[in-house]
């Protein structure tokens, strides 16, 4: 039986593509629960730190499968995509964590979502059906 730390790439992209739509989910909730907490209660109407944790959580689950996602890839465009859209959310989710730049929070999005189309393409698209094409 063997017990080492395997992932196909199906299950990569299918996570990749989970945790990014989460992520995305995450970020579209944030501002409608506390804007609700902010209304209902007169202090304490920022976000607490282990709801602001959550990115980098999905930032780390991220990075594995874009990690495996491009490993088994045949498509050199797809794995640059896959790390260029993990890339661009990383300092997007840093960006809105200590504010570098000022951009709207929404910017984020555009890589989350980049990130998702580029694993189901990955997914459909860029199967090796033997190892002699990876």
């Amino acid at each position: 039986m063997n017990t080492s730390f395997n992932i196909s790439i199906d299950k990569s992209d299918s996570l990749g593509v989970i945790s990014s739509g989460l992520c995305m989910i995450h970020c579209l909730a944030t501002p409608f629960f506390f804007v609700a907490a902010a209304c209902s209660k007169s202090c304490c109407n920022a976000a607490p730190s282990w709801w602001l944790y959550i990115d980098y959580v999905f930032l780390i689950i991220s990075f594995v499968a874009v990690l495996y996602s491009t490993k088994d890839s045949t498509y050199n465009f797809v794995k640059l995509g896959l790390w260029l859209s993990w890339l661009g959310l990383f300092v997007f989710i840093l960006n809105i964590s200590y504010g570098f730049i000022d951009i709207s929070d929404d910017v984020k999005f555009i890589p989350a979502f980049s990130l998702i189309g580029f694993h189901l393409y990955n997914a459909r698209f860029c199967k090796c059906v033997d190892k002699k094409c990876c």
